[in-house]
């Protein structure tokens, strides 16, 4: 096998992609700030069990695992930013206010996550800490819509669903509480013939419920079809009157609610939502309400947050355009270098051509030259 192959998933991203995405980064970090939210760097190294903290053992299949030959513990490289940010909120940060961070890094999969998807995602999301009510799930709605703008993106469905609805139909039943992992993979799978063998000995309310939910998909009307066909449980309604606020706030977003769609179930607290955007068949952000996180680190915070991949997002957004760019010759003469230290402080690129070589470049077109006329240097135009 050429030694130059990489691993299935793993790919190099080349010079004019690689900038496409550096772009995007810092037009949706900077949006990000001005918000609010500041950055942090969590590293991307850590101890295995603080990266499947509050995370659930899903998490543990996707991490890549080794020693550490300083202390002989086993470490994870990341799969996933969002436990770090929620250990710095509560073990280092430690406000009594609400707080909002975000973070940019690779990640690393043992698996793709879905068709295509590379193992090497290029994370980037926003969360906030400390604030319980949907005034923060509103504002990450807001703010991931407004990131998938940045990118060009008009086109956009965002799924809802709400893990509340599940939690208030099985809570007085238990039964049905002894059973949540598997009535979460029927669910998820819409598996009707499944709940209906699973739920015989459940309470005739909490069955009929439960085989409700697979048809409690669509627009937004399924919220009102839920007030109708649900139990009248206190978290059902809490939780249909939050959905119902989301769906105002998705503003020209097309929405569909989805009551079985549970991905997350044991990590998510409330609203989960996952964005869809044509050309790509997987999500391209994902997020939601995840208030226990942080109790694993020793301090419970309400928390919501979302993050997406860079590099599927920058997968659907045209070409970038070359770069007008200036040719200098190589030279060590003190008005040469001058010349060349003034355009470039006044924002040109100028790419000195090395003797011997002619330049060759993805991004930049060079239609202009530094040249040597009556004595100076000067600017000319090519062509």
């Amino acid at each position: 096998m050429p030694n130059w192959l990489l691993p299935e998933n793993i790919a190099d991203v080349l010079p004019s992609e690689a900038r496409k995405i550096e772009d995007l980064r810092r037009k949706l970090l900077d949006n990000f700030r001005s918000y609010g939210y500041e950055l942090v760097m969590p590293p991307m190294l850590e101890y295995l069990e603080s990266l499947l903290t509050g995370a659930g053992q899903d998490m543990d299949l996707r991490i890549f695992k080794l020693v550490d030959q300083l202390s002989g513990r086993t470490m994870g490289v990341r799969a996933d930013m969002t436990t770090q940010v929620a250990r710095i909120d509560a073990h280092l940060l430690n406000r009594r206010s609400v707080t909002r961070l975000c973070y940019a890094g690779s990640v690393l999969h043992t698996r793709p996550s879905g068709l295509h998807a590379t193992r090497e995602p290029l994370q980037i999301g926003a969360e906030i800490y400390g604030h319980a009510g949907l005034e923060a799930d509103a504002e990450i709605q807001e703010l991931v819509l407004a990131s998938l703008a940045l990118a060009g993106i008009s086109q956009v469905r965002l799924d809802l669903c709400h893990v509340g609805v599940l939690r208030a139909i099985i809570a007085e039943d238990d039964s049905a509480r002894n059973q949540d992992a598997a009535l979460f993979s029927l669910l998820e799978s819409k598996d009707v013939p499944g709940l209906m063998t699973l739920s015989r000995d459940f309470s005739v309310q909490t069955r009929e419920a439960l085989l409700a939910l697979p048809g409690l998909y669509g627009d937004a009307t399924v919220i009102d079809r839920a007030r109708e066909v649900l139990p009248k449980l206190a978290g059902i309604t809490r939780a249909l009157d939050e959905l119902a606020l989301l769906v105002k706030q998705a503003g020209d977003a097309s929405v569909t609610v989805d009551l079985a769609d549970l991905r997350g179930y044991h990590y998510h607290s409330g609203a989960m939502f996952a964005a869809y955007v044509p050309g790509l068949p997987n999500a391209v952000a994902r997020g939601g309400r995840y208030d226990h996180v942080g109790e694993a680190f020793g301090r419970a915070r309400p928390a919501t947050g979302f993050s997406m991949d860079l590099r599927e997002l920058a997968r659907l957004m045209p070409g970038a355009e070359r770069k007008q760019a200036i040719r200098a010759p190589w030279g060590t003469e003190p008005a040469l270098r001058r010349k060349i230290g003034e355009l470039r402080q006044a924002g040109e690129v100028v790419i000195q051509t090395l003797p011997g070589h002619e330049n060759e470049q993805d991004e930049f077109d060079c239609n202009r030259v530094v040249v040597f006329e009556n004595g100076n240097w000067i600017l000319k135009t090519l062509g």
